[in-house]
């Protein structure tokens, strides 16, 4: 599905792109054309892309689609595949990824400035673009905001029966599990999902997105839940309807200290035999410049610092736990072995 532009992606976009004929005013005829899957699906995207070529004359065959679909598809397509640049949303799909095989190394100073080194694959098969937080959100008639500080804290009994949580089938759930994990061990890890899910409200299902469980929340149904930030995002921006907004004006943001940080990611695919040109594009889109236009398309953060969204900075900042996302994809099998043993379906 296809967001609506929004006023602020159309003065994105036109500074982009402005910028972008003013470093190239007599850019050459384009004689390279890269494919690129991509799992984002946001106009700004797109207007980023026209940015890459009218600054390096590098045209861009953009695929969308659902992350595993791409994958599959990739797979099945071989060295014949037409796809130069692979983009994923989240650390699991982009380590499934790498492990498949469908990712060359590739070795870029630029890509080594700009993106840090827990958010890039150690052998340079892929690079994060965004980085993503999964966060707490409360109901504060119901539950105390200030009483959440760590992830922890949803398995207190104080929240028995207020609890709604997304399935294991999330992949973002799979990835926070992963992540603690790493920080807190199997043990520790197991009664914190036993906690959580016996805290659930028994009259709520395990939710299948973010977003109907974000309205659950806010409508008082449960005192809080997991979800992505830039979910409710979305929806204080109105990009949802009035409806999603008023809602999401009823929640409170918690970032638990530390907060687990997941990311976007691309790599240049095995398949493609312009390993250069592909290059180029990921090293556009990490840096400074694109990379802001990146993380804004989705209401996301960049690679370094809070940015500058409006939304995202009433929020205020959030202390990363510092795991890095190669480890949290390795860990991911392990992660749903023990969502699904411990009651988290």
């Amino acid at each position: 599905m296809t967001l609506p532009n929004r006023p602020v992606h159309a003065a994105l976009s036109l500074l982009l792109l402005g910028n972008a004929l003013a470093l190239a005013p007599h850019a050459a005829r384009a004689e390279v054309e890269l494919g690129v899957y991509s799992g984002r699906h946001y106009n700004s995207d797109q207007e980023l892309y026209k940015a890459f070529t009218a600054r390096t004359g590098i045209r861009i065959k953009l695929l969308e689609g659902k992350d595993d679909a791409l994958i599959e598809r990739l797979r099945q397509e071989g060295a014949n595949s037409p796809a130069d640049v692979l983009v994923l949303v989240d650390a699991a799909r982009l380590d499934k990824a790498a492990r498949m095989g469908l990712f060359q190394p590739v070795r870029s100073a630029a890509l080594q400035r700009d993106v840090p080194a827990p958010l890039r694959d150690g052998q340079g098969r892929w690079f994060a673009l965004t980085r993503r937080v999964r966060a707490v959100i409360v109901n504060p008639k119901q539950v105390n905001p200030a009483s959440i500080r760590t992830y922890a804290d949803l398995a207190r009994p104080a929240l028995k029966g207020k609890l709604c949580l997304r399935d294991s089938r999330s992949v973002y759930n799979q990835s926070l599990v992963a992540d603690q994990l790493i920080l807190r061990g199997q043990a520790a890890t197991r009664s914190w999902i036993q906690g959580m899910v016996a805290n659930r409200n028994p009259r709520q299902p395990f939710f299948t997105s973010d977003i109907p469980l974000a309205r659950a929340v806010a409508k008082g149904d449960c005192a809080a839940g997991l979800v992505n930030t830039y979910y409710v995002a979305r929806m204080l921006s109105g990009e949802n309807g009035a409806a999603d907004q008023t809602l999401a004006n009823q929640l409170r943001v918690v970032f638990p200290t530390p907060a687990h940080v997941n990311v976007t990611g691309a790599g240049v695919t095995r398949a493609s035999k312009k390993a250069a040109a592909a290059t180029k594009l990921i090293e556009f889109l990490a840096s400074a410049s694109g990379g802001k236009g990146y993380a804004a398309a989705n209401n996301e953060y960049p690679l370094k610092g809070m940015g500058n969204h409006p939304i995202l900075k009433r929020w205020g900042s959030f202390q990363d736990d510092g795991v890095s996302a190669e480890a949290m994809g390795a860990r991911n099998r392990e992660a749903v072995t023990m969502m699904r043993t411990n009651g988290w379906p």
